[in-house]
């Protein structure tokens, strides 16, 4: 006769379950270690969610570095408020924080628009203009939709990020640059790169550490925190 999973008694078959599920639980205990108790750089990131406590404990580690880092998330997750947050919670947090949408220039004003140019450059330059390298330096750049970069755009960014100098368009002499680098796409950056649509090595000059914002739907206990937060907001 076989056993019934129905009467196994709760206490017992929970010895069975798997560790994979005590797994996050010791992942955040561990991420958390060394971590000051206080963060207030992230308090505008409101969450109770075990997930969202991990993304967090991983961004503070990231912050007190100068590593590139990878946002992923869809649409509406608050990959920006993430990304600004990393910049508060930073060594450079007194410094410029340059928030670019890649999906919003137009092709043929980004080298321009994030090269700068000198005076005389092309018709309708009458006066020399920092692009968004030269205005982050000392800071961090971040740049949102980053999948949305066409190919000629990523060559040269990634030169620039090699080189650590960047020369306007119209001019020859290089000027030295020192910034942090953020990057955020609501796409799997990999799967892009495998599709042939963005590059192996500019990709992973982006992505030395990885950040996945999971959506609201995936965030148990954070959507009534935030509806409270609203209707305070609205009630002031």
């Amino acid at each position: 006769h076989g056993v019934r999973t129905a009467s196994v008694p709760f206490d017992i078959s929970a010895e069975f379950l798997p560790d994979l599920l005590r797994k996050p639980d010791r992942e955040l205990e561990r991420l958390s270690a060394g971590l000051p108790p206080e963060a207030p750089e992230f308090g505008d990131i409101i969450h109770r969610s075990a997930i969202m406590k991990r993304v967090i404990a991983q961004a503070r580690l990231v912050a007190a570095r100068s590593v590139p880092v990878l946002i992923e998330g869809e649409s509406g997750t608050g990959k920006e408020l993430l990304a600004r947050a990393i910049h508060r919670a930073s060594p450079r947090r007194e410094k410029p924080f340059v928030a670019v949408n890649c999906g919003a220039i137009p092709s043929e004003l980004l080298e321009a628009e994030f090269f700068g140019y000198v005076k005389g450059a092309f018709t309708g330059a009458v006066r020399s203009h920092a692009g968004y390298f030269e205005k982050s330096s000392t800071g961090t750049l971040f740049l949102d939709e980053v999948a949305e970069l066409p190919p000629a755009a990523q060559v040269k960014i990634l030169r620039v990020l090699q080189e650590k100098q960047v020369t306007r368009v119209g001019s020859t002499t290089p000027v030295d640059i020192d910034l942090r680098l953020l990057a955020a796409t609501n796409r799997k950056l990999i799967e892009e790169v495998a599709n042939g649509r963005f590059r192996p090595d500019l990709f992973y000059r982006l992505a030395v550490a990885v950040l996945q914002l999971p959506p609201l739907r995936e965030r148990p206990g954070d959507l009534g925190l935030l509806i409270d937060r609203l209707l305070n907001q609205i009630n002031v």
